[in-house]
């Protein structure tokens, strides 16, 4: 991973998230800001291509209270990414491109748009997955601190583990259960029979 910005900087500019980007983004006949060209803006910004059409239709659709929230998320993602640290680099619209078309599903579907920019641990979770996507390590970091951090703060994460465990318990109880109910069984069996 290569060096990426301080981390502080990145926090701080989005604090300063303009309330253009917290607009209601263009579902259908709702909203007012058409993401696709705000993403594509930014990606010419950063070196590459706009959206063609197929990759647009990826940021518009029919309204629903979570494709909105999907979709304002990767606006403050595309706020994020024009932080001038970014936009002086060349080679960042590829995997920039990448994040803001997949990499923020996840994140939207637990996290509400407005808490990235108002809860101070979402924030930082928002920063740090996008230097991640970028194969950036935050200035001052290593690769490791850096990993470390995100899986703690990582919601993605954390919701995974959490099922994962509660599955874990779920089959251990039932294995408990079964186990029982054959010691019960066994036990309702006359003693002759089992000689």
């Amino acid at each position: 991973m290569e060096q990426g910005p301080l981390i502080e900087s990145l926090l701080r500019h989005l604090i300063n998230c303009p309330d253009d980007f917290l607009a209601a983004p263009r579902l259908g006949s709702q909203g007012v800001v058409e993401v696709a060209a705000v993403v594509s803006d930014l990606l010419r910004e950063l070196g590459g291509e706009a959206l063609n059409p197929e990759q647009a239709s990826r940021f518009s659709g029919t309204f629903s209270a979570q494709q909105q929230n999907r979709l304002q998320v990767i606006l403050i993602g595309c706020w994020l990414l024009h932080e001038p640290w970014f936009r002086q680099r060349a080679n960042l619209a590829r995997p920039a491109r990448a994040w803001l078309t997949k990499g923020l599903d996840g994140l939207s579907e637990m996290v509400s748009a407005k808490k990235l920019i108002s809860d101070p641990d979402r924030r930082e979770e928002l920063v740090r997955l996008c230097l991640n996507a970028l194969a950036l390590c935050p200035a001052g970091e290593t690769e490791a601190q850096a990993q470390d951090r995100l899986s703690t703060l990582d919601s993605v994460e954390r919701q995974r583990v959490m099922r994962a465990s509660a599955a874990a318990e779920q089959k251990r109880q039932r294995e408990i259960r079964e186990r029982l109910e054959r010691e019960e069984a066994e036990r309702a069996v006359p003693k002759y029979t089992r000689e």
